[in-house]
């Protein structure tokens, strides 16, 4: 045993600076996975107006479209996480770009294709699958993520493919914004632009390692070995992954585990968590302009793009603090103020447009810093067995709340003002701070075998 310990240490090319290019590649493709699930989920907001046009589309269709990417996620995240607990991060990684490209391609084709344009169906459809495929990068990335990274840095990184989410979106917004009004491009095409990321992704992903906590929990001790002290780049992460060797017997993790004695907290508090944290964002965000236009403010460019750049600024910041303040700092306070600030965006009926523009770029702020949470805690609560299918489940919930509020916000505002529609946010930002004070733990610096282990007493 202790031979096969040192070989696993003295692996080809395991220096330090193989291990940091390990690392930066690493972080590179889920970066990239993350900026392209933006991009996707962004791009739409620009091009609806035109869109609409085009299909003779009724609000009801519009907010489905929207949606359907997220109502994707619903299905893909926990097929993708129980996929990659049974088969392996490394496959499964694989396969879910692959998906990406096609349906990206194929969101193209029938974008693009005259007998298609028509169907306001088949569009719907066709977003669902680019849906699909981002649900498992959820499930997939992050905890492939969480089991690589050193744990000084594990906040950091994870909270980085949170910017380039908010980058994706931001640029999408720019993109389809410029392309829409100054080219003759149209609204299909736009939509169909995300191919060519998905294809440099998906070649950037080939001959990526396993996880070795995943090969451990498996039984493949020697494959899990060499691989950690080939990659893995602190010997204590190297320890933790020898440690899982004492969890062996809950090799395979299902759905119904999730709400065990041991898993419930961490099921409820990151499903719950990241449904409250999603919600208001997504509607807000994606009809920025018709939300600040029922204010006062023109529906433009600038108001949208102040949007995203304060919530950008707001991930930034979080991903700077969040390895030195903790997680638990900058998940509860912020969506209390979040709560008051949709509030009173709500009840101050007779505010001057631009302190409601004020408000709600700083709430576009502060709900960014703990959105930023949501890619974090998943991969560190739930232990490596039923990792994927967790961070898959709560990815699942969160985007009813998604979808649901993507849906229903130009409907609400159309029926009941935006006034209520705003009240019925708070609402649900409350809801998310209440939870979170109860369950949200501090798990800074923490080993993975200590954060899995802190609901399970």
């Amino acid at each position: 045993m202790a031979s096969l310990d040192n070989k696993a240490e003295s692996s080809p090319h395991s220096d330090a600076a193989f291990k940091r290019r390990f690392m930066r590649r690493l972080t590179g493709v889920l970066l990239g996975g993350m900026f392209l699930d933006g991009y996707i989920l962004g791009v739409i907001g620009p091009v609806a107006g035109e869109m609409e046009a085009d299909l003779h589309l009724s609000a009801m269709w519009v907010g489905l479209i929207a949606a359907a990417p997220l109502f994707g996620i619903f299905i893909g995240s926990p097929l993708g996480g129980w996929a990659t607990d049974k088969w392996g991060r490394k496959p499964m990684f694989l396969v879910d770009m692959g998906l990406f490209v096609c349906a990206s391609a194929l969101q193209f084709a029938v974008s693009s294709a005259q007998f298609f344009v028509d169907s306001a169906v088949q569009l719907f459809v066709v977003r669902l699958l680019m849906g699909i495929a981002i649900g498992g990068e959820y499930s997939i990335g992050w905890p492939l993520m969480s089991e690589f990274a050193p744990a000084r840095l594990r906040g950091r990184l994870l909270g980085a493919t949170v910017v380039a989410w908010y980058a994706g979106f931001m640029v999408a917004f720019i993109v389809g914004h410029v392309l829409i009004t100054s080219t003759e491009l149209g609204w299909r095409p736009i939509l169909g632009s995300s191919t060519l990321i998905a294809v440099i992704l998906f070649i950037a992903r080939l001959g990526l390692p396993e996880s070795p906590h995943w090969l451990l929990n498996k039984g493949r001790r020697r494959e899990a070995l060499d691989i950690a002290g080939r990659y893995m780049e602190s010997s204590a992460d190297v320890a933790d992954v020898k440690r899982e060797e004492s969890h062996q017997q809950a090799a395979n993790g299902s759905l119904m585990s999730l709400f065990s004695a041991q898993n419930w907290r961490a099921t409820l508090f990151t499903s719950g968590f990241w449904f409250c944290a999603v919600t208001p964002y997504f509607a807000i965000a994606t009809f920025a302009d018709s939300v600040l236009e029922k204010y006062g403010l023109s529906g433009n460019l600038t108001g949208g793009v102040a949007l995203s750049a304060l919530a950008l600024a707001g991930v930034v910041v979080t991903v700077l603090l969040i390895d030195k303040v903790g997680r638990r700092a900058l998940t509860v306070p912020p969506q209390w103020l979040c709560t008051v600030l949709l509030a009173v965006i709500a009840l101050w009926a007779g505010a001057p447009p631009f302190v409601v523009l004020a408000l709600f770029l700083v709430f576009s702020f502060f709900n960014a810093m703990y959105n930023t949470l949501t890619s974090v805690y998943p991969g560190e609560v739930f232990p490596t067995e039923v990792r994927g299918i967790g961070t898959g489940f709560a990815a699942a919930v969160s985007r009813i709340g998604a979808g649901l509020g993507t849906f229903l916000l130009p409907v609400s505002m159309s029926a009941l003002g935006i006034g209520p529609s705003m009240l019925i946010a708070a609402g649900i930002a409350a809801l998310g701070a209440a939870l979170s004070q109860w369950l949200a733990p501090e798990t800074k610096g923490k080993s993975l075998s200590e954060t899995a282990a802190v609901y399970s007493h």
